[in-house]
């Protein structure tokens, strides 16, 4: 017999939600200190929401829990970013194919475009140019690809943030996203997985070229 899992206590989700965005956006630095107590003043909850959230965060990559240092922001280093965006890059191209030769909708990924385009600051950027990759790997077809790819998707957002604190590149990569979007709606999957590929891969190299190459 199967056995859904316990859905996650609105309050729980909600200072979940909130840690994840300040921390995908820039407003939490990595290596900062999440210290609950602060955090449950904040969001004008108790502890044991803020704990729960922080283990979530844990199991998901984007926090450090350490038995001297406590709760931290996780730091993102040359060998991190390259073992992230090695998986986008194993996992992400196969996933696009997979999807245009599912005759997949494309519409979303061009309106997630659309705001980036239009986005006003860096976090409103970042979570429209994360739901442009979503979308290009979410008609996939295999949902256990699909969640591999969703778990590496905020570490990849947290690489990405911190890359562009030190280059804000984002307008090259929007120039890179859009070819991507013409070769998918041209029909051409080879090719835009190779641009995908292509665009990944020069991603972590110019930000972190001391890494090994991918």
């Amino acid at each position: 017999m199967a056995f859904a899992p316990s859905p996650i206590p609105s309050r729980t989700q909600f200072v979940l939600e909130a840690i994840k965005h300040g921390i995908l956006t820039g407003g939490l630095s990595p290596g900062q200190a999440l210290v609950e107590t602060e955090l449950a003043a904040r969001f004008g909850v108790s502890k044991t929401p803020v704990r729960e959230a922080l283990k979530t965060l844990a199991g998901t990559g984007l926090v450090v829990m350490s038995q001297f240092k406590g709760v931290t922001v996780r730091t993102v280093d040359a060998a991190m970013a390259h073992e992230v965006y090695d998986v986008r890059l194993l996992l992400e191209p196969e996933a696009l194919r997979r999807s245009l030769a599912r005759h997949a909708s494309l519409d979303a990924a061009r309106d997630a475009l659309l705001r980036a385009d239009e986005a006003v600051d860096q976090a409103e950027r970042s979570l429209a140019n994360r739901a442009f990759h979503r979308e290009l790997y979410l008609s996939c077809g295999n949902p256990m690809l699909t969640r591999m790819l969703d778990e590496v998707r905020d570490q990849a957002a947290l690489v990405s943030t911190v890359a562009w604190a030190a280059d804000p590149s984002w307008a090259r990569e929007a120039d890179e996203h859009r070819e991507i979007l013409r070769l998918a709606l041209a029909g051409d999957a080879a090719g835009a997985a190779l641009a995908l590929h292509g665009h990944i891969a020069s991603f972590v190299r110019r930000a972190f070229p001391e890494g090994e190459q991918l």
